[in-house]
């Protein structure tokens, strides 16, 4: 169950309820390569979908959400909006 810094990054966004096109913007990649790395992470965990692969990494990795929590400021008031980033 080991997942690259950039797929943990990832599931992490989502875990903050960032969609792939969001997640996409903030890190400056391709929608496609997004998909790609939450597919792989899925996978490695024996997920059924994206919400089921949070739920089992944070069971195993309890402190696991803090530090993205601060970095990205889990708050739809401190997000921009898409179409402002895009």
């Amino acid at each position: 169950m080991t997942l690259s810094p950039k797929e943990l990054e990832i599931l992490a966004l989502v875990a903050l309820g960032y969609s792939d096109k969001e997640i996409g913007v903030t890190l400056k990649m391709a929608y496609g390569t997004v998909r790609t790395h939450i597919d792989k992470a899925v996978l490695k965990l024996n997920a059924r979908n994206r919400t089921n692969a949070v739920f089992i990494y944070k069971l195993n990795k309890k402190d696991w959400l803090e530090e993205y929590y601060e970095t990205y400021n889990n708050s739809l008031d401190g997000r921009k909006l898409l179409s402002d980033r895009v």
